[in-house]
């Protein structure tokens, strides 16, 4: 049953009893209940967690400010620090790997440790410029030379799929995320991170866990895990278990 965190800004569905160990942070576009299986085994070895829907994704309302991981590490501190009386660790998908990676690097003083995959960290390279039509489009559109109408036209047809499919607050939270990068929170990390990455995760290739690992000075493993692709809390949630263990000793 969804349960209101951080004065109702925040919903999420707790699993087992006593106090809370362990958070779960989905990706983009989906939901906690992606980590309703890991939560459940967790509960069924006497441990308590709790999987999130981010502002904007599932129960939880839209933010009322745009921004990226940063500024949703910031919405979610207060009420991460009010789950529990000792320090959590934070199981972070994509976006969610994000958010994690940002709070284990400013808020050490709750976060025990951090479990990581398919979370975008680093640039895989300069994104390169939009289509000259569009940005044709765009120039028109902002001397209101054309309407409205053409320019969402225009970024359904050239933007990505997760861009075609947000709108409002949440696209430009897109926006904002994809622009950044974690070189300084990774190098600042001082709790234990384990990065556990799909074998053929094509979104998120494991090259970049890769590049993420080296730049991290704290304690740190990365286990890449044959067969399985982006979705590794659908697809293999028992990895995902078994470094929560290892963490929680």
């Amino acid at each position: 049953m969804l349960r209101a965190y951080g004065d109702g800004t925040l919903f999420g569905e707790p699993y087992g009893d006593g106090p809370i160990h362990v958070v779960w942070l989905h990706g983009w576009g989906r939901r906690g209940r992606d980590f309703a299986v890991c939560a459940t085994n967790l509960a069924d070895r006497g441990v308590a967690s709790v999987t999130l829907d981010l502002p904007g994704f599932g129960a939880s309302p839209l933010p009322t400010v745009a921004g990226g991981a940063r500024h949703y590490a910031t919405l979610l501190a207060g009420p991460l620090k009010d789950l529990s009386a000792g320090r959590l660790i934070l199981v972070g998908h994509s976006f969610g790997g994000r958010i994690a990676t940002v709070l284990a690097a400013t808020h050490p003083e709750f976060v025990a440790g951090v479990v990581l995959t398919g979370a975008p960290l680093l640039r895989t390279g300069p994104s390169g410029a939009p289509p000259l039509q569009y940005r044709i489009i765009r120039a028109l559109h902002r001397r209101g030379m054309i309407g409205e109408q053409r320019m969402e036209a225009a970024r359904q047809r050239f933007g990505s799929l997760d861009y075609r499919n947000a709108t409002g607050v949440l696209r430009d939270v897109l926006v904002a995320s994809v622009n950044e990068s974690y070189e300084d929170e990774l190098a600042h990390i001082t709790v234990p991170v384990a990065l556990v990455w799909g074998e053929h995760d094509t979104e998120v290739p494991v090259a970049v866990a890769e590049r993420a690992q080296n730049l991290i000075h704290s304690a740190h493993s990365l286990r890449v895990v044959a067969s399985v692709g982006h979705l590794m809390p659908i697809e293999a949630p028992q990895e995902l278990v078994a470094e929560v263990e290892k963490l929680l000793g």
